[in-house]
Parts: structure tokens; C-alpha cells; sequence
């Protein structure tokens, strides 16, 4: 039990340690170069009009869920009419399936963020 407690403090405290570090750093990257007399505006990116998340994360979640079903339904056609087996047929049919879902929705994603800039 102890050292499940010293394992997660030793992880927590990693953890804190490298942000705390990369924070402090930058910071005094930062106050250095004021102090040699860098502009405050270099700090800060151009603000660029982010594409909206939400429609893209629909489209690829619809895009999922339609190929797992089509999926299903090869699986399921593959085992009735071409006798193949089950434990084979579903899992390759819907991880296949899937992943062309994720292909097509990752597309059409590409051409919408593109489409807004």
C-alpha cells in the first residue's frame, strides 16, 4: 500500500516538476528579451480564425457510426449467404469498415477547414 502512494506521489511530482520548469523558462525567455528592448507583440500570434470544431467532430462521428453499421450488415451477409465465420467476419468487416469512415471523414474535414480559410 505504500508504495502505491510513494509510486503516484514520485508520478504527480514528475509531472509538476517538468510544467513548473517549462513555465519558469519561458518566462524568463521572455524578460530577458524585454529587457533588451524586444517588442511585448512577438509573444502573441496573429489571431487566425479557427475552423468551428463542432461540425467537424458531427461529421466524423456520423461518418463512424454509419460505416460500423454498413459494417455490420456485410458481416452479416458474409456469414448467411457466403458461410463465413462469425468470429472472423464482423471484427474484420467493422474494423474495416471503420477505419474507411474515418478516411472519408477525414477528407471531408480537410476540404471544410479549407473551405473557411
Amino acid at each position: 500500500m505504500d508504495t502505491v502512494i510513494f509510486n503516484v506521489l514520485i508520478v504527480f511530482g514528475s509531472l509538476f516538476a517538468v510544467i513548473y520548469v517549462a513555465i519558469t523558462a519561458r518566462t524568463r525567455v521572455r524578460l530577458a528579451l524585454i529587457e533588451k528592448g524586444a517588442d511585448a507583440s512577438i509573444f502573441y500570434s496573429a489571431r487566425q480564425k479557427k475552423p468551428a470544431i463542432l461540425p467537424l467532430i458531427l461529421v466524423n462521428l456520423s461518418l463512424l457510426l454509419i460505416s460500423v453499421g454498413i459494417g455490420i450488415f456485410i458481416a452479416a451477409i458474409m456469414v448467411y449467404s457466403f458461410k463465413v465465420e462469425e468470429g472472423v467476419a464482423y471484427p474484420g468487416t467493422i474494423f474495416t469498415m471503420a477505419g474507411l469512415g474515418l478516411l472519408a471523414g477525414y477528407r471531408i474535414s480537410s476540404k471544410m477547414v479549407e473551405k473557411q480559410s
